[in-house]
């Protein structure tokens, strides 16, 4: 009987113990779950969630420089001149863009280089076209021999006089061969020949 109430004590002490010891890692699971991720788990969380979709990557920014911004100033022939903060790796054709782009008086025979870099600092001018150029090539020039006289007084350099003098002339004596004919049969001077040349054409 000793050996069996030995046998019966060895038993009950292992239950006990293994009890305990559920009861231990219950409690360990418990408290695990109840607890804050670790900083590592957050990080590690937060890397996959940048992948996005199938662990892919998110797309490059368009503009290089490491995200580092430069102030440029745009001034000159464009829509909304002033200061402008752009990614650094961007091309002054950029920043003319952000500035509404060039107007039409923009000379385009001075522009800064659009595929130049954008620096700190650095002023952008767009040069407009220099007085007495010339109108821009989309605008028409005046016929002489189709024009009417309020059309002719609106070229720079013809007044009334002059306007009047021409619509007389072709009805007179038909329409103007050259242009220098305004010369030699209006008796225009050689200055003011000059100046409106530019303006018109004899069709």
């Amino acid at each position: 009987m000793e050996g069996g109430s030995g046998i019966n004590s060895a038993w009950r002490a292992g239950m006990l113990a293994g009890a305990f010891l559920a009861l231990l890692g219950a409690g360990i699971i418990l408290l695990r779950l109840g607890i804050a991720p670790t900083p590592a788990e957050t990080v590690a969380s937060e890397a996959l969630a940048a992948k996005g979709p199938a662990g892919r990557h998110p797309a490059a920014p368009a503009a290089t420089g490491g995200g580092r911004m430069v102030v440029v100033y745009v001034s000159g022939a464009v829509a909304n001149p002033g200061l402008y903060h752009l990614a650094a790796g961007l091309r002054i054709g950029d920043a003319l863009a952000a500035a509404g782009g060039m107007l039409g008086d923009a000379d385009p025979d001075r522009l800064p280089n659009l595929a130049g870099r954008l620096t700190d600092g650095k002023q952008i001018k767009v040069p407009r076209l220099k007085a007495g150029s010339g109108r821009s090539a989309s605008t028409p020039k005046v016929d002489i021999n189709s024009a009417d006289a309020a059309q002719l007084e609106a070229v720079p350099g013809i007044d009334a006089a002059l306007a009047q003098a021409i619509v007389d002339y072709r009805q007179s004596y038909g329409p103007f061969t050259s242009l220098a004919e305004l010369k030699t049969a209006l008796g225009l001077d050689t200055a003011t020949l000059s100046a409106i040349r530019k303006y018109l054409i004899a069709g």
